[in-house]
C-alpha cells in the first residue's frame, strides 16, 4: 500500500503517515547493524531521468542491502563507501559483484585490493538487451509498410524474457521474429549467450564464447560486434563466475536489483531523499 493509501484507511494526514514510516524504518536499521561483508554487490539508480546517480551497495550473503550514497556513479563517491565501512571490515571483502563500469573496479581495486571483481549476469545481459533493441531500430528505419509494422513499438516483447511475456505477446513475438530474419538471429544469439554462465571451468566458458562470436560474422550486427568486444575487454571479471569460490546467486542478484528498481520508480517524484534510502535500505529486513 502507497502512503495515500494508508493515510486514507486510517484518517490520519499524509505527513503523518509518512514520518511514522520513516521511524519504523529507522528502528529496522537499528536492530540490524550491518556486519563485515564477505561478498558485496555493487549497483546505481537514476533518481530522476537524466544523469543523478546514487550507488546501492549489498551483502550478497546477507541478502540485504547496505549502504545508499554518493553524489553520482564516480570513484570518489564508492570510495565513500569504502571509508563508511572501515578498513577492518573491508578486509573481510573477499568478491566484488558490479557492472563493468571503470570507476567501481577502479576504486575497489584501490581499496579492497584483495576482492576479486565478478561482472553479473543481470548486468552483462542487459547490455547484450541493448544490443538487441539497435538491431531492432535500424530494422524499423530500414524497412517500410507492412514489414515495418511488425517491429514498431515491440521492444517490450523483444527484450522480455519469454516466460514473461503473455500469450498475446508471446504470439506477437513468434510474428516478429517469423516475419525479420535479422531480428531472429539477433534474438536468439541474445538467448543462447545466457548458456554462459552455466559452465564450470574457465576454458569451457571460453571455448563458448569464442564460438559465440565466431557465429556473427556475415551476420552484420554491429551493436553485437561491439558487445563482444566489451567482453573481450572485461573477460576476467566475466570467467571469475566460474570458479567455486565466487559462486553467488545470480537469480537473487538479479531479483534485489529488481526489486530496487521498482521501488526507485514508485519514489520519482517524491523529494524526500532519504525516505528512498530507508526504502532501499530495509526492502530485504524482516518486519518488527
Amino acid at each position: 500500500m502507497t502512503i495515500r493509501d494508508v493515510a486514507r484507511e486510517l484518517k490520519l494526514d499524509w505527513h503523518t503517515v509518512k514520518a511514522l514510516d520513516k521511524e519504523y524504518m529507522q528502528k529496522q536499521l537499528q536492530q540490524n547493524p550491518v556486519a563485515a561483508p564477505g561478498v558485496i554487490g555493487i549497483d546505481e539508480i537514476s533518481l530522476r531521468k537524466g544523469h543523478t546517480y546514487r550507488i546501492v551497495i549489498s551483502d550478497l550473503e546477507r541478502r540485504r542491502p547496505i549502504w545508499y550514497g554518493g553524489v553520482d556513479r564516480s570513484e570518489e563517491s564508492l570510495d565513500m563507501f569504502y571509508e563508511w565501512l572501515g578498513v577492518k571490515k573491508i578486509k573481510k571483502i573477499r568478491l566484488a559483484v558490479m557492472d563493468m563500469w571503470k570507476a567501481f573496479q577502479n576504486s575497489t581495486r584501490k581499496n579492497a585490493p584483495q576482492a576479486a571483481i565478478l561482472f553479473d549476469k543481470f548486468h552483462v545481459m542487459r547490455h547484450l538487451g541493448e544490443s538487441l533493441d539497435k538491431v531492432r531500430k535500424m530494422e524499423c528505419a530500414r524497412l517500410a509498410g507492412k514489414d515495418r509494422s511488425y517491429i514498431k513499438g515491440q521492444k517490450y516483447t523483444l527484450l522480455s524474457n519469454k516466460e514473461n511475456l503473455t500469450l498475446d505477446g508471446r504470439k506477437a513475438l513468434k510474428k516478429l521474429l517469423k516475419a525479420n530474419k535479422r531480428l531472429h538471429t539477433a534474438y536468439l544469439l541474445k538467448e543462447s549467450f545466457g548458456q554462459l554462465w552455466s559452465y564450470q571451468t574457465e576454458g569451457w566458458a571460453r571455448r563458448f564464447f569464442d564460438n559465440w562470436k565466431d557465429s556473427l560474422k556475415w551476420q552484420r550486427l554491429e551493436s553485437y560486434e561491439k558487445f563482444a568486444e566489451m567482453i573481450e575487454r572485461h573477460w576476467d571479471g566475466v570467467a571469475a563466475y566460474t570458479r567455486p569460490e565466487n559462486k553467488v546467486s545470480l537469480g537473487f542478484v538479479e531479483g534485489l536489483n529488481n526489486k530496487i528498481r521498482v521501488i526507485q520508480r514508485r519514489a520519482y517524484g517524491l523529494r524526500d531523499e532519504d525516505y528512498l534510502r530507508l526504502k532501499i535500505l530495509t526492502c530485504m529486513l524482516k518486519e518488527i
